[in-house]
């Protein structure tokens, strides 16, 4: 009985890239580590699975999106204890709560995985995605200026990659939820996360839900009123305080704000919106909040994203460890970079040099001459199969090898200009 073929494919949000595609993306992510290594940052891994009490520790949305994590064939049925995580940030708050003692505070760390959810999946959006996060946490206290530098280094690491289009959206959660707070709003968390979802549902559609919350008329005007004050420069404050609600906590987040973004724009030159809509939608943000956009697009989404975050590890430890960082969101960057045309794709392959099989070739000295190459850095590839000079060609043509090796009589050939020449191993260096 013959068995039936699978029709290979896909899930539908779990992105697969062709080897062009894969090279770019390791270029991307070679680029940012250089960036984040050069600011002192180091790298961390965590395992993709969390307990399910550490996941949901943080966020009231994220058991909507979680993948959870059993057996096929469990011997009997049990309730799911284990997640894939989600994000970085919180797993992160787990690692430096659980090595705690073993770190050096202010605690600069970089960390480049994959995460999961549950997406609807479009342009930008999957359910499998690889993020590049970087975070400083300290103890007890964590100065204000990190708010400036951590968007600073995020900016720098988008352009070193090719993005130069790009614009850093920024608020503080404290001025929303001061602001909340002085319209005597009790059910504070809800509404700032119903104030987060404007850009995607419109002023109708959270005048909507606001009501569903019981806030008054008059409540849910102001709050519209300072969801729409976007400025590019300082004078966020005084349009915030001419609403004429007074809180300390309010007034905590004006001034916070404006302090990083005057640093921020001394350290960056990619520039700045402050946009009061702005608010994140995970719980554990508590003050200076970021993403950034592209312009000039038609996506609508930011790229990464993050913000300050001081009680992140509560419900792991005692200790208070207050840290601030942003994501940026790769799998999605290169998605819509690909499909807009603002990166192309180049080799289908990392090779330098393809030492071709000619009539009469001696295998050990083609793969000798490739080792010389090799021990200089130089990616070679031996094409053993041998057979005609046409197809070898070809072969490299098609992964776009820009140098072909005729180890007969050391002859390399430049294959863009047609270019030939005499070589010796020992001491030729392709020239970039």
């Amino acid at each position: 009985m013959t068995t039936p073929l699978i029709k290979p494919a896909t899930i539908t949000g779990f992105p697969e890239y062709l080897p062009e595609e894969r090279i770019l993306e390791q270029q991307m992510l070679d680029k940012i580590r250089a960036v984040f290594e050069s600011h002192g940052f180091c790298s961390i891994e965590t395992p993709v699975v969390e307990k399910l009490e550490v996941l949901l520790s943080k966020s009231a949305d994220t058991n909507k999106e979680m993948y959870v994590l059993g057996r096929l064939q469990a011997e009997e049925k049990e309730d799911a204890k284990m997640g894939l995580r989600y994000d970085l940030t919180v797993p992160f708050a787990r690692y430096v709560a659980q090595h705690e003692n073993d770190l050096v505070f202010p605690f600069k760390r970089y960390q480049m995985q994959p995460c999961w959810r549950g997406e609807r999946p479009k342009l930008g959006r999957y359910r499998q995605f690889t993020q590049c996060d970087v975070d400083i946490v300290a103890r007890e206290k964590l100065a204000l200026e990190y708010d400036a530098l951590i968007p600073a280094v995020v900016c720098e690491a988008w352009q070193k990659i090719g993005f130069e289009n790009i614009v850093l959206q920024i608020s503080n959660r404290k001025i929303l939820a001061g602001f909340a707070e002085g319209l005597g709003i009790e059910n504070v968390g809800d509404t700032l996360r119903v104030l987060d979802k404007l850009k995607k549902i419109g002023a109708d559609g959270v005048r909507d839900m606001l009501t569903e919350l019981k806030l008054t008329t008059k409540q849910i005007d102001a709050c519209l009123k300072i969801a729409e004050i976007n400025t590019t420069d300082l004078s966020f404050a005084d349009k915030v305080r001419a609403l004429g609600v007074q809180n300390d906590t309010l007034e905590l987040g004006l001034n916070e704000l404006t302090e990083c973004v005057k640093l921020y724009a001394s350290l960056c030159k990619v520039p700045y919106r402050v946009d009061m809509s702005l608010v994140r939608g995970f719980d554990y943000y508590t003050g200076t909040t970021y993403e950034v956009q592209l312009v000039g697009t038609d996506f609508a989404d930011s790229i990464g994203g993050g913000g300050r975050y001081d009680n992140l590890a509560s419900t792991m430890t005692k200790s208070k460890l207050p840290g601030v960082g942003m994501s940026m969101g790769i799998s999605r960057a290169l998605g819509v970079a690909l499909k807009l045309g603002l990166m192309q794709t180049g080799a289908k392959s990392p090779t330098e040099v393809l030492v071709v099989n000619v009539e009469s070739a001696d295998k050990s000295k083609m793969l000798a001459v490739a080792e010389k190459l090799r021990s200089r850095g130089i990616k070679t590839e031996v094409y053993l199969e041998g057979g005609k000079l046409a197809k070898q060609l070809k072969y490299a043509n098609d992964k776009k090898i820009p140098y072909v090796w005729f180890d007969i009589d050391n002859m390399v050939k430049n294959m863009e200009t047609g270019d030939q020449q005499v070589a010796d191993p020992n001491k030729w260096t392709p020239q970039k």
